[in-house]
């Protein structure tokens, strides 16, 4: 990565990656993240799988962990551009630590589920706007609900909250 890139956070060119989806299988449970990094969520994705299905690397990348834990078995993979992902309840593995991988190539089968995660340093991200989507697949909220009032963008940042009353939330 050029000195200029890493200092905008950006990717080189090299180690840009081209991202699908694991499996294609129903999403029974959505990334959610929880409000605090210590509550529960869904720090990733859960798919409805046929035992059997074959789980695939969503991009290009190094297989760093490939094995079971607490009886689970797991692989995660770290791609060039500082993003793993992770796919966790696997049936089987045929892929090893120190593995390069290419996207779309298999990394084991499922039983009857698939949980997929995606990680950025230390930070959770929506697996699922690694395929599609536009942009980086982060982002930062600001509260514009906080127990019935609303922030205002303003000059200077977000001006303190008003009250909302009136019909569907409507300010009055």
């Amino acid at each position: 990565m050029s000195r200029a890139a890493a200092r905008a956070g950006a990717p080189d060119e090299g180690d840009r990656v081209t991202y699908a989806p694991p499996v294609v299988a129903p999403v029974t449970d959505p990334f959610r993240p929880p409000p605090q990094p210590w509550l529960p969520g869904n720090r990733g994705i859960e798919y409805a799988t046929e035992p059997g299905t074959p789980v695939r690397s969503a991009g290009r990348g190094r297989v760093t962990f490939a094995g079971s834990v607490a009886g689970a078995l797991h692989v995660t993979v770290s791609h060039p551009d500082g993003i793993r992902t992770s796919y966790s309840f696997l049936a089987a593995i045929v892929v090893s630590v120190g593995a390069e991988v290419v996207r779309g190539q298999v990394l084991g089968t499922t039983g009857d589920r698939l949980h997929v995660g995606a990680r950025r340093g230390d930070t959770y991200i929506d697996p699922a706007s690694l395929w599609g989507a536009t942009g980086p697949p982060w982002v930062r909220l600001a509260p514009l609900d906080v127990g019935g009032e609303v922030g205002r963008p303003g000059r200077h940042g977000w001006s303190p909250p008003r009250r909302v009353g009136g019909i569907g939330g409507v300010a009055t």
